[in-house]
């Protein structure tokens, strides 16, 4: 199925159903000694879901991109969370989440913060969407799905109140000259 309604144009992606394609990638690669760790705020809550389906007691890792982000000027300061990793990072087998991989800054920032906390042995990166338009060579092991948007239009995971995903797309307007 594509991921855009041919009638409307308006893209038809099912968060739920690209979450279980997400589950089940960590069911078949996660190890004893794997730590898993979501990107503040999208990769956070899937992380969050993940350990509640997959009964894991073993505590979860939540991490922020934004003390090194190399856009601070334009973005600002973002109150998305903290960086929490109940963990030694050093020599540890990292399972990264987000939701949306698009230029790849958000990953090299958080890659740079992982890194002050210690040196992973591996570092493994799963998304539940790519779409494409990289700034820089970072790729995902594994995406549930790949698309491409146009450049002003954004695509974001939303949560409801009863832990249920769904996406959401926003147009930028260009500002008027």
């Amino acid at each position: 199925m594509s991921p855009h309604s041919p009638a409307t144009g308006t893209l038809m992606l099912d968060a739920e159903a690209l979450y279980k394609e997400l589950l089940r990638y960590v069911q078949q690669s996660i190890t004893p000694t794997t730590q898993l760790v979501g990107i503040t705020s999208g990769g956070a809550w899937l992380v969050e879901r993940l350990q509640q389906d997959l009964k894991c007691s073993q505590p979860f890792g939540t991490i922020s991109s934004s003390m090194h982000r190399d856009d601070f000027s334009q973005r600002g300061m973002s109150s998305g969370g903290q960086t929490v990793l109940p963990f030694d990072v050093t020599g540890a087998d990292i399972l990264l989440f987000d939701d949306v991989l698009y230029t790849g800054r958000t990953i090299r920032a958080v890659v740079n913060e992982l890194f002050d906390y210690g040196r992973p042995q591996r570092v493994q990166l799963a998304v539940l969407v790519d779409r494409g338009g990289r700034e820089l060579p970072i790729h995902a092991e594994f995406a549930a799905a790949r698309l491409v948007l146009p450049a002003n239009q954004s695509l974001a995971l939303a949560r409801s109140e009863s832990g249920n995903f769904s996406f959401e797309v926003q147009t930028k307007v260009a500002p008027e000259a």
